[in-house]
């Protein structure tokens, strides 16, 4: 999903994730979402990183048995282990992301969302990240990606809705949007 700041990106994820009620009309999800949608949403400020890999599970609808089994793969995907026992208060953005993505990641989502938040982080980490989307990709994992990175848009998406001023504008396959997008803007 692509357009303009305010134009209504966010919110359309917000929707599907159902942290937001639409004003009118509905939406349907069919499958685990695991969205990554704002940096340290469902953290808790106090607790420590390996106690929210335990509380953020259980909001992305994993078992209490299921994260623990999953929580030394979470740890190391996240490269968080010399940071994982203190209270996240103390983590750098960059870490918070890390964090989440790598609790999202093992929830075994069918749909997997993303709000820009991969923009954050050293560049190591942010590749390790892309070549897991694109390994969910590749399986079947259905994603929605809101950027403004349309260079990323365009190496991620078969399709891409452009959204002005709170209505789609264009939707289609990707390289047609884009072209029009670009020159648009």
């Amino acid at each position: 999903i692509i357009g303009k700041n305010g134009a209504g990106k966010s919110t359309i994820m917000g929707l599907i994730a159902g942290v937001l009620s639409p004003t009118s009309g509905s939406v349907e999800v069919d499958g685990r979402i695991a969205p990554l949608l704002e940096l340290g949403a469902g953290f808790h400020q106090d607790l420590t990183g390996r106690e929210n890999i335990v509380l953020n599970g259980l909001l992305l609808g994993m078992s209490k048995k299921d994260i623990v089994s999953k929580i030394d793969t979470i740890i190391e995907f996240s490269e968080l282990e010399e940071f994982i026992d203190q209270p996240i208060r103390m983590y750098s953005s960059g870490m918070l992301a890390r964090l989440g993505f790598s609790i999202a990641i093992q929830a075994n989502p069918d749909i997997l969302l993303i709000d820009e938040v991969l923009s954050v982080g050293d560049q190591d980490f942010r590749k390790k990240s892309e070549n897991k989307i694109y390994e969910f990709r590749d399986h079947g994992v259905t994603i929605v990606f809101v950027s403004h990175d349309i260079e990323a848009v365009g190496k991620l998406c078969n399709k891409v809705i452009w959204i002005e001023n709170h209505k789609i504008k264009n939707i289609g396959k990707t390289e047609e949007i884009l072209e029009l997008y670009r020159a648009h803007t």
